[in-house]
């Protein structure tokens, strides 16, 4: 068949939805995205989307080199901290490359297994990061209303165990959500209004009724979403009585500054979070449910560390002395 053809028979298929009830079943999947845009739309969210993630990567990358290079960034803080970038490093390359590719090409089609993993990974990483924020509230409760004894209870013992903890829980709990998302067969329309393989958009293509898969992962999100927001919660309203039972002026200005950055983190993560697995998918729909998922898969993981850094002295520190150092190494080669 000639190139031509080829891609005629491919504009065919990406138009007509496929009804597949007579008994075969759905191989691949049509990530819709920013299909029905115009090319110049496409262009210009190509250049928005490849500046913002090449941003995040390096900002995240930048994160990661000091706190596990930098001597005096070796809190626990800051330990969880390059932990949390590592993850958002992890969350945009999942999707987001496959998304800048579908708006410069035709074909959006991904295989089943395809679509299977990235689904995975974005839950693995996302509940990774959920835990990760709470037990990070929970380092700054201890560091603010119990100092005398903070390096005792965050040893280094006990932050590579949460850290572990995190990561353990999201690879587990992504089997979960993976079997609950893909347990029955898929012989309806296969394409998918998103630019990425979100779950519950996946699940109300499946045969059958999705309701039970779709009320199993809404339980599964108040467990994972809501237990660790209820520490943070917690943990800063422990803060908050603290600080507010001093009378020192700056020790409110320090408390304020260092809680702010992962406050600020908190709410868009989980915002966005919630609307896109604890609504009703009554209130779903493209153009509602786009914006949400690049709120928490791209501009989250790239305000992160401009949040952080800006922010904390001790990081914009850190960051100008990494800075100096690469340029110095620059110049001695020359």
């Amino acid at each position: 068949m000639r190139k031509g053809e080829q891609e005629e028979e491919s504009e065919k298929w990406k138009s007509k939805p496929v009804d597949l009830r007579n008994g075969s079943t759905v191989t691949e999947f049509v990530l819709v995205g920013f299909e029905q845009s115009s090319p110049s739309t496409r262009a210009l969210l190509f250049a928005l989307f490849l500046a913002l993630y090449s941003l995040a990567m390096a900002m995240n990358g930048l994160i990661i080199f000091i706190t596990w290079t930098d001597p005096r960034l070796n809190s626990p803080m800051y330990f969880f901290l390059g932990h949390l970038s590592f993850l958002d490093v992890c969350f945009i390359t999942t999707t987001i490359p496959q998304m800048l590719v579908h708006l410069i090409v035709k074909n959006h089609i991904v295989s089943f297994v395809s679509c299977m993993t990235q689904m995975y990974l974005v839950f693995c990483v996302g509940v990774a990061e959920c835990i990760l924020l709470a037990f990070m509230a929970y380092d700054r409760y201890v560091a603010i209303c119990h100092p005398l004894t903070y390096a005792q209870v965050m040893s280094r013992q006990v932050c590579v165990s949460l850290v572990s903890t995190a990561w353990s829980f999201g690879l587990i709990n992504g089997i979960l959500l993976e079997y609950m998302s893909f347990r029955n067969p898929f012989c309806r329309d296969n394409h998918i209004e998103n630019f990425f393989c979100e779950a519950p958009i996946v699940i109300a293509l499946s045969c059958g009724d999705p309701q039970f898969s779709l009320r199993v992962i809404f339980a599964d999100a108040i467990v994972v979403l809501l237990s660790p927001m209820a520490l943070i919660v917690i943990s800063y309203a422990r803060i908050l009585a603290s600080i507010l039972g001093r009378n020192s002026s700056s020790g409110w200005s320090k408390t304020f500054s260092t809680c702010a950055s992962h406050l600020t983190v908190v709410i868009f993560f989980y915002t966005s979070a919630m609307f896109s697995y604890m609504n009703p998918r009554s209130t779903h729909g493209p153009d509602k449910d786009k914006p949400f998922s690049l709120l928490y898969t791209i501009i989250t993981p790239m305000c992160n560390p401009i949040i952080y850094s800006f922010r904390n002295k001790e990081m914009k520190g850190a960051m100008v002395r990494a800075l100096g150092r690469s340029s110095l190494s620059q110049a001695e080669s020359v």
